[in-house]
């Protein structure tokens, strides 16, 4: 099976899991999503407040090595199982998730362009830029609703870690962007520009 294989980066809430779902919805043919956020380390060694103290926005907390492994197996032909990172413990759940190959693979992840060893597996990387009070205006919500974390809690995140590591790590990897999207706008306008470069590289 020839795949293609579409990152989307860019900051935390900046829009890319709504630009995930419109490409599965929207795609004529079958689809498979890996989120990168699965694949933090696993912390079950640690307290939970150990584990609460870590910078998980850091490049340092991603198991860079078993998704690489996952993304070249994928472009063979091969069927993985992806971790399952349960946010409100910090730690990976023991099971896991079956993703099979597809026509399309859309990898998902703040630091996804930060590490050459990914970048260099994509068909197409893109970047999804929103501003700074954007991001933390959803942020809050996303963190108390989905998270299981305390508005207090999510401010002081962004804070302390989310906004330092983003212009250390994530702004500076829109540079291996193929493509820069505005997260503020209508999605299936993003869609429409990635189904436009792919196909502009057939």
């Amino acid at each position: 099976m020839s795949s293609k294989f579409v990152g989307i980066a860019g900051g935390s809430c900046s829009g890319k899991t709504t630009v995930v779902h419109t490409l599965v919805e929207a795609f004529e043919g079958s689809v498979s999503t890996v989120a990168f956020d699965s694949y933090y380390r696993d912390q079950g060694h640690m307290t939970l407040k150990e584990r609460a103290l870590v910078n998980y926005d850091h490049p340092d907390s991603l198991d860079v090595e078993l998704f690489v492994n996952h993304l070249r197996a994928l472009r063979d032909g091969k069927t993985i199982d992806t971790p399952i990172y349960d946010m409100s413990t910090h730690t990976r759940s023991p099971d896991t998730q079956i993703v099979a190959p597809a026509d399309l693979v859309v990898l998902d992840g703040i630091l996804l362009l930060a590490f050459p060893e990914v970048a260099s597996l994509l068909d197409l990387a893109v970047f999804i830029e929103a501003s700074e009070e954007t991001r933390f205006n959803r942020r809050i919500p996303r963190d108390v609703e989905e998270r299981g974390r305390t508005a207090e809690q999510s401010r002081a995140q962004f804070k302390e870690t989310v906004q330092p590591m983003h212009a250390q790590y994530v702004a500076p990897s829109v540079g291996q962007a193929d493509l820069v999207i505005d997260g503020e706008q209508n999605p299936q306008l993003s869609f429409t520009e990635i189904a436009s470069a792919l196909y502009s590289q057939s």
